[in-house]
C-alpha cells in the first residue's frame, strides 16, 4: 500500500542496507545474551544471530564490519558457560572461571577481527570485537591491559557520538587511574544517561571501590529499580548487601 518496492539494492545502496541488517542481527544476539525474560541467557537466539552472521560473511565476503560483528558475537558467546552461577546469579569478568570459556570460539573470533582490521576500514563492530578479544586472550582479570582497552574505547567513541562508549572507557580507566578519578569523569555524561541502568551500576561500583558506601547504596538502588531481569536484580542486590556498614539513619 505504501508503494515500497521489494528490490535487491545496487552497490550504491549496499552500505545503508548493511548497517540496518547488522544492527538487527546484533539486537537478536543481545536479547539472547542478556535476555529480559526469566532466563538471563537464551542460547538459541545467540546461536541464530551467529548463524545469520556466518551467512552474511558467505554472501558478502571481505566486508570488515560483517567480520567484526561475527567476531564480536563469537567472543561474547564463548564465555556463556561461565557467566551465570549455580544460583542463577550473574558472574562478572573478575569472578568467572576462565577455564570454562570456549577456546575454539575465542580463536575463531580473534582471527576474524584481526583479518577485518587488516583491511584498513575499522568500524564500530570491529573495534568492539577488538576490545572483547583483549579480555578473551587475557589469562586472568588482574592481567587485563586496561590501558589498551581504554584506547580502543577512545577510537570507538570517534565513530559515533555515543555516551555509552565513554562510560565503558571510564570503567577501563578506573583500573588505571583509580575510582575517584573515574567518578569525576562520569559527571559530564550523567545527564545523557539519566535513564540508563548500567550508568548507575558503574557509578555504584566506583563509589564502593572508592570507600563511599552510602553513595554506593543510592546508586545500586537506582540500578535495581531500572533493571529488567531477575538475574540482574539478584546480582545488584548482592552487591548492595555486601557493602560495609549501615545506611545513615537506620
Amino acid at each position: 500500500k505504501a508503494g515500497i518496492a521489494y528490490e535487491v539494492p545496487g552497490q550504491d545502496g549496499w552500505a545503508t542496507r548493511l548497517e540496518s541488517v547488522l544492527a538487527v542481527i546484533y539486537l537478536i544476539f543481545n536479547e539472547g545474551y542478556a535476555s529480559a525474560g526469566d532466563r538471563h541467557i537464551r542460547a538459541d537466539l545467540c546461536d541464530e544471530a551467529i548463524r545469520l552472521g556466518r551467512l552474511l560473511t558467505e554472501l558478502q565476503p571481505g566486508e570488515p564490519e560483517i567480520e567484526g560483528l561475527l567476531s564480536l558475537m563469537l567472543l561474547h558467546h564463548a564465555r556463556r558457560a561461565a557467566r551465570i552461577g549455580a544460583a542463577g546469579e550473574i558472574l562478572t569478568l573478575e569472578t568467572q572461571d576462565r577455564s570454562l570459556w570456549d577456546r575454539a570460539g575465542i580463536r575463531e573470533g580473534v582471527a576474524l577481527v584481526e583479518r577485518a582490521l587488516q583491511r584498513g576500514r575499522p568500524g564500530a563492530y570491529q573495534l568492539q570485537a577488538a576490545i572483547i578479544a583483549v579480555h578473551a586472550e587475557t589469562p586472568s582479570f588482574a592481567e587485563t591491559d586496561w590501558q589498551q582497552i581504554a584506547l580502543l574505547y577512545g577510537e570507538l567513541a570517534r565513530t559515533a557520538d555515543n555516551p555509552v562508549y565513554e562510560l565503558n572507557r571510564i570503567v577501563a580507566l578506573s583500573y588505571v587511574e583509580g575510582p575517584v578519578a573515574a567518578l569525576a569523569r562520569l559527571r559530564p555524561i550523567a545527564m545523557a544517561l539519566v535513564q540508563y541502568q548500567p550508568f548507575y551500576a558503574v557509578q555504584a561500583d566506583l563509589f564502593a571501590r572508592a570507600g563511599q558506601p552510602n553513595q554506593a547504596r543510592l546508586a545500586y538502588r537506582r540500578a535495581i529499580d531500572l533493571s529488567q531481569s531477575d538475574s540482574e536484580r539478584r546480582f545488584l542486590s548482592g552487591c548492595l548487601e555486601a557493602l560495609p556498614g549501615r545506611p545513615a539513619g537506620t
